[in-house]
């Protein structure tokens, strides 16, 4: 899978489980998850639904470093491969 399938399917499952109204066609690699209007609650249904649509499982506590939509991507790259 690539970066890029990576991002369209990322931003499928976030736009699936926002909790808020938001303009989809803006969100770039640099986007911020927390403009996205996840609090503590929602980003873990997101973490949740990210290992749901990508078939993988990690503990929430990898995350905690990942602050934009990019770094997601790289770490689900990174998770993909092992």
């Amino acid at each position: 899978m690539t970066k890029e399938e990576i991002l369209e399917q990322l931003r499928n499952t976030m736009k699936d489980s926002s909790p808020e109204p938001i303009n989809w066609d803006t969100l770039t690699a640099d986007t911020t998850i927390g403009s996205l209007g996840f609090d503590s609650l929602s980003i873990l249904d997101l973490i949740y639904d990210v290992q749901q649509a990508f078939g993988v499982d990690f503990e929430a506590e990898e995350l905690v470093n990942i602050n934009t939509v990019g770094e997601l991507a790289d770490f689900l790259e990174e998770t993909l491969k092992a």
